[in-house]
């Protein structure tokens, strides 16, 4: 809450505020007489601060590269050429080679990581960026900071002179739509690769079972994989933290082991591997292969699966703890365990007849494991495949929560499964969703070619637009200049774009089942935050003054009764229309009135002792109350009891410095007394329930949008459950709005 200290000025109190930083810890702050926290001696020089990275960097390793290093498990496993030569397997590894070195190390380690918000990464992020240095959101009404608000002292102001190309955003409405839309697909893809990695990593994992036992179907390794998932989605509720301390061994082991397999078959099958890292051993490959080696990128981009999890993941975790992890241990890894399995492949053209040298590649992963290590490598890879699945459904789950936290989605039930973690949340309708859409796929698809065909599609789409995003950062935010930008730009989407091109050719063979399942979901975001955004327009349109709402209280027939009452409305410079409503068919209003603001910002966290703002509106007992979120906080009000304290507590210390410098018709210490006996009388929480009219004469994009959007608003939850409001508390207020 926001606190005025000269109240406080003769005490010795402490305060303990979550404070954000880096490591995600916490810090306590003793407060000196007025208020000023007492000086904390020096943290230790650099020793402290290399020890905090190193430990944070092996938390990294079970949490964000889970999807990235289990990738050999099904990579080659998902390829098919007719005929495959040494020099095609050559060229295949010099592909993933530089495939790994140019979007992992150049792009996400080198570039993507400093185009974080506040911490905060991934495509939204981005967007959100964007949208604090030019007017670049959808609708007027929907501009991050307005120009007489005082902006938060810890966020990024606007640029003062938008570039050209800011401008043009600014002008096209139709730009910004897109812009947006990309946003939100970017966030779309990712829930689809919650989707896809535990169904694909668990299956080749399983896949382990056939060659010892040849007995065991195809058939039976879906099934035994859907149990796995079905189990790990039912525990989902109970949260990650009393587990998650065996992720990072498990990666650990992981990212050790398989490795050093690589490095045996390398020394036993094929010592000159590294030589394929000579590009000329690309131009090759598709000189010789032509349209079956531009279909071949279609599988050798799972090579560079998760990386996007770095950027994702960043919030929850610090850049140079994701730098080191990677460059470190993952991309040695990755290169040295590609490098192993190519070597063995190789090796295995000399084994396999003709008839069956096109399914060398087949069960990739298990050919390349010395028989005396093969059962401690399968249970490795298959508690691998376990912990990378759960770090995509847990990045599922914060996805969404920021989502409806930002009213980019229909409000679903969120969870905060941690007292001590902010991150980690639990959404009951998300998480069933996807154990069927999971377990649909394997059971579905029944391979990993199929599932590895829908994989790639979702990964290389979230790294064109993160391309394209980071670009319009170099751009707009940064001012690179334009050598450079194209220097990034034009490389980048030529590669990526190929990888595209390559992926649609599988479009039929599964690519469908995650481009349906993204652009179901980014339809959804869109129309609900279009339809928002429309309802806001409407009440600052129809907004009721202060004076308007003392001409309304001065009426005879309208009566003030005991009690408090929290208003819910969307807009902060006015009173919602749902009000005259509210006064015209109860003739009453409450002795105490606070008509809040719950408001979500594009930041990804707001000081805590920013939470909280209130202000008098003018009749006696009528006041306003922000309660200000970004979209990586915890909403932390755990119900409406503590809803109410904080906020009269808020509002009594407000009233008593006299800090808006209003006139009051009766003393501060009265004005304190009405807020506590309103309090005792009972409180009660009043909200909306709006309903959008669409005339005949609105256009055909509002027609649909907004019939959509009502169809959403009908079945979704309502906005005060989530801030754990009892029941007995609420009322809804029905209104109709024309569009």
């Amino acid at each position: 809450a926001r606190l005025d200290t000269a109240s406080f000025r003769h005490r010795r109190f402490k305060v303990s505020l979550p404070l954000r930083m880096s490591t995600g810890a916490h810090m306590d702050l003793e407060a000196e007489p007025g208020g000023v926290p007492a000086a904390a001696p020096p943290p230790p020089a650099d020793v402290g601060n290399v020890r905090k990275d190193l430990f944070l960097a092996y938390k990294t390793l079970g949490v964000v590269f889970g999807g990235l290093v289990t990738s050999p498990l099904y990579v080659f496993s998902t390829m098919h050429m007719s005929s495959p030569t040494e020099a095609d397997f050559l060229g295949i590894y010099s592909i993933m080679f530089w495939t790994l070195t140019l979007i992992g190390v150049v792009k996400y380690v080198g570039i993507a990581l400093n185009a974080d918000d506040h911490g905060e990464g991934g495509t939204f992020a981005m967007y959100s960026l964007l949208c604090r240095h030019a007017n670049m959101g959808i609708l007027p009404s929907k501009r991050v900071y307005s120009a007489e608000e005082q902006l938060l002292h810890n966020q990024s102001k606007t640029a003062k002179t938008p570039s050209n190309l800011g401008k043009f955003f600014e002008r096209s409405l139709t730009a910004r739509r897109v812009l947006l839309f990309m946003s939100i697909l970017g966030m779309c893809m990712l829930i689809g690769d919650g989707v896809l990695t535990p169904a694909i990593s668990v299956l080749s994992a399983i896949q382990g079972l056939r060659a010892p036992f040849p007995a065991v179907t195809q058939p039976v390794v879906a099934f035994l994989s859907a149990a796995i998932l079905i189990g790990l989605f039912l525990v989902q509720k109970y949260g990650t933290s009393k587990v998650s301390f065996l992720f990072s061994p498990i990666m650990a082991a992981w990212t050790f082991t398989a490795p050093m397999v690589g490095i045996y078959s390398i020394f036993r099958y094929y010592p000159g591997i590294f030589k394929a890292i000579s590009p000329h051993y690309i131009v090759h490959f598709f000189l010789k292969n032509k349209k079956e080696g531009w279909q071949m990128l279609g599988a050798t981009v799972l090579a560079i699966t998760g990386a996007e999890a770095m950027f994702a993941d960043l919030g929850h975790f610090s850049k140079k703890a994701i730098q080191i992890v990677f460059l470190s241990s993952v991309y040695p890894s990755l290169i040295l365990t590609y490098a192993g399995q190519t070597a063995c492949l190789i090796n295995h053209l000399k084994d396999t007849d003709q008839e069956n040298i096109g399914k060398v590649f087949d069960d990739a992963f298990y050919k390349f494991i010395p028989r005396p290590v093969y059962w401690p490598m399968f249970v490795i890879a298959t508690l691998a495949a376990i912990v990378a699945s759960q770090s995509l459904i847990s990045a599922t789950f914060s996805v969404i929560k920021q989502s409806v936290v930002l009213d980019y989605f229909p409000r679903v039930k969120v969870v905060h499964t941690s007292d001590e973690n902010e991150g980690e949340v639990y959404s009951p309708e998300t998480n069933y969703i996807l154990m069927v859409l999971c377990v649909g796929v394997i059971l579905g698809f029944g391979g990993g070619q199929a599932i590895g065909n829908a994989f790639g599609l979702v990964v290389i789409m979230v790294m064109l637009i993160t391309s394209i995003m980071l670009t319009l950062v170099m751009i707009i935010i940064w001012r690179t200049p334009p050598v450079l930008v194209a220097a990034y730009f034009v490389p980048f989407v030529i590669m990526e774009g190929s990888y595209v091109s390559a992926v649609f050719t599988k479009f039929t063979e599964g690519g469908w089942l995650p481009f349906a399942i993204s652009m179901i979901l980014a339809l959804i975001m869109f129309v609900w935050y279009y339809g928002r955004q429309k309802k806001t327009e409407y009440e600052r349109a129809n907004k009721i003054t202060a004076e308007r709402l003392g001409e309304l209280l001065a009426k005879p027939e309208v009566q003030r009764v005991q009690g408090l009452c929290f208003f819910y409305s969307n807009i902060q410079d006015g009173l919602t229309p749902i009000l005259g409503h509210y006064i015209r068919n109860m003739s009453s209003l409450h002795s105490v009135t606070i008509f809040v603001t719950l408001r979500y910002l594009l930041v990804p966290k707001v000081d805590p002792q920013q939470r909280i703002a209130v202000r008098r509106l003018g009749p006696r007992g009528v006041y306003q109350c922000t309660v200000q979120y970004g979209y990586a906080d915890n909403l932390s009000l755990k119900g409406g009891d503590d809803l109410a304290a904080r906020v009269v507590s808020c509002l009594k210390q407000h009233v008593e410095a006299g800090a808006d410098g209003q006139s009051s018709p009766v003393s501060a210490e009265e004005e304190a007394a009405d807020l506590e006996a309103a309090r005792a009388a009972g409180v009660v929480h009043v909200r909306g329930k709006m309903r959008l009219y669409v005339g005949d004469d609105a256009g055909w994009f509002d027609k649909v949008m907004l019939r959509f959007y009502e169809f959403l608003h009908s079945i979704c939850r309502s906005a005060l459950p989530a801030l754990g409001v009892p029941l007995q508390q609420r009322v809804e207020i029905g209104m109709l709005y024309k569009v």
